[in-house]
């Protein structure tokens, strides 16, 4: 060995270094770009499908968080449309209860209530009966009521004075006792009655119930007569129950059929010579609407119970009347 080396040529110290150097440099590993780097670790990864991740859009950098934005627009968007749906048509939502309201009526049998009373009103001894305080008949301590309906103009009046005359019956209008009532000297309801009267309101059923009943007992003390035309009453559902459960159930109901029309021309041609100042055109109409809207559907509930004589109004008075004694003939009520 030492024979060899002894015999290969001697290497001068300053190749020495470099050759080393040389060796050193090519075991180095060579620098990176980072930017190479990077681009070659993206490329790495999007080659291998097990670390394969998805592609991110234009957006997916920024700060604001897109997704929770989204939820958030679409749900305001829903929340809004349901809010609009359910307002739809609320502005007319009280003339469709108004109407709906109407129909109940009509069509449902009357509540058995009564609306409430003023709290200054007097105690009403009607009021506070389980049961009629006449029974129906005619006999001594029994009463025979009949109820006369039909629109302004239908001739009621004319045809009470003849039924009065021939069946002896008493005529009772409920317009003509509160008018008296409001006049008499130590009225307990006068003053109330003028009040309602002058505020342009309906006086409480209670107190037209009280009068009717306090002048059926007067007439039958005073003048010995328990049969009762009652003109003009009732004129809501709530009177007809109430009256019938504390005063007299109704024998039947007489009402004077007519066209609306014809009786608008009579009522007209009475106001150039009455003097009333409810016999004009605007006033005629108010009471057409009233009638048709609140007695109307006491009429079509008695008549449901068998309880209405309608006649035909539009012919002559005397021609009426033949048809009126006609109904009483059928329903048993005979001539004095």
């Amino acid at each position: 060995m030492n024979s060899l080396s002894k015999s290969l040529p001697r290497i001068p110290a300053s190749r020495r270094s470099f050759t080393t150097s040389i060796r050193r440099l090519a075991q180095e590993p060579a620098p990176v770009d980072p930017q190479a780097a990077k681009e070659t670790k993206v490329s790495a990864n999007y080659s291998n499908p097990q670390i394969r991740k998805p592609r991110r859009g234009p957006y997916a950098d920024s700060p604001l968080p897109v997704f929770p934005l989204l939820a958030i627009f679409f749900t305001g968007s829903f929340l809004f449309y349901q809010l609009s749906k359910s307002r739809q048509g609320q502005g007319k939502s009280h003339y469709r209860q108004e109407a709906a309201t109407r129909q109940r009526v009509q069509l449902q049998p009357p509540l058995r209530t009564l609306t409430m009373a003023p709290a200054n009103l007097p105690t009403i001894p009607a009021m506070n009966r389980d049961k009629p305080l006449f029974p129906t008949g005619v006999a001594d301590g029994e009463a025979t009521v009949i109820f006369v309906l039909g629109g302004p103009g239908a001739g009621k009046g004319t045809q009470c004075s003849n039924i009065v005359r021939d069946y002896k019956f008493k005529h009772l209008s409920a317009g003509d006792l509160l008018r008296e009532e409001q006049d008499r000297q130590g009225s307990d309801f006068g003053d109330l009655i003028k009040e309602y009267i002058r505020d342009g309101k309906i006086v409480p059923m209670e107190v037209t119930i009280q009068l009717l009943e306090n002048a059926m007992q007067a007439t039958i003390k005073n003048e010995g007569i328990n049969k009762f035309l009652i003109d003009g009453f009732p004129r809501k559902m709530d009177q007809a129950v109430q009256f019938e459960k504390s005063v007299c159930k109704s024998v039947f109901t007489l009402f004077f059929e007519c066209p609306e029309h014809v009786m608008e021309e009579r009522l007209i041609n009475r106001g150039k010579t009455s003097g009333r100042a409810d016999d004009n055109e605007e006033s005629i109409r108010k009471r057409f609407r009233t009638f048709v809207e609140t007695s109307m559907p006491v009429v079509e509930y008695f008549d449901k119970d068998g309880r209405v004589v309608k006649v035909q109004a539009v012919q002559t008075p005397d021609e009426v009347y033949e048809h009126v004694k006609v109904g009483f003939t059928q329903r048993g009520i005979k001539l004095v």
